[in-house]
């Protein structure tokens, strides 16, 4: 991503204005033209706890007894133990890369596939890669980037990828693409 990250505004307005004009930690101004095809990035690894994974569960209403039933899942369950919902790795996961790109919205996911199962206590983390970029709309274009899970020391848990529409810098398609 270019160099043109930096503050977006300074809002809000109901704060001292000194507070305001400060950058936002995690907040980029990337326009479709910053996106390079091929950068990839790694984040931070993240062990989902026993906590976690249940308050998640109880949020979504999952009570499927191989992410809730500890008895089940050691004695009757393909794992013999506990697994980390499918959601909440896909949610985790995809948060430990996510940014708050302004000029950015997600446009949707494909070929989301959950590979190798996730347990309680399992740490994660995320290889994201821009793999293409192409003119979508008359004031953005639409980014594709691979999102890939690994627990461990390397282990392949979940890959999708990730469709985002993304604002032209100057609102036209950049120079040589067409809408």
């Amino acid at each position: 991503m270019a160099a043109t990250v930096g503050v977006v505004s300074t809002h809000p307005r109901d704060m001292p204005a000194d507070h305001a004009a400060l950058p936002v930690w995690n907040a980029e101004n990337w326009f479709y033209e910053d996106f390079e095809v091929g950068q990839r990035i790694r984040s931070l690894r993240r062990t989902i706890s026993e906590g976690e994974s249940h308050l998640f569960n109880t949020l979504v209403c999952d009570i499927h007894p191989y992410v809730q039933d500890e008895m089940f899942a050691a004695s009757e369950g393909v794992f013999g133990r506990r697994l980390v919902a499918g959601a909440f790795v896909f949610s985790a996961g995809l948060g430990l890369v996510a940014t708050n790109c302004v000029n950015a919205f997600s446009y949707g996911y494909d070929k989301l596939r959950f590979i190798k199962p996730v347990f309680i206590g399992d740490t994660i983390y995320t290889l994201r890669t821009n793999l293409s970029k192409a003119p979508k709309y008359p004031t953005m274009g639409l980014i594709r980037a691979s999102y890939e899970v690994f627990k461990g020391e390397g282990e392949l848990v979940l890959y999708c990828e990730h469709l985002q529409t993304v604002r032209y810098r100057d609102g036209a398609p950049a120079q040589g693409d067409a809408a």
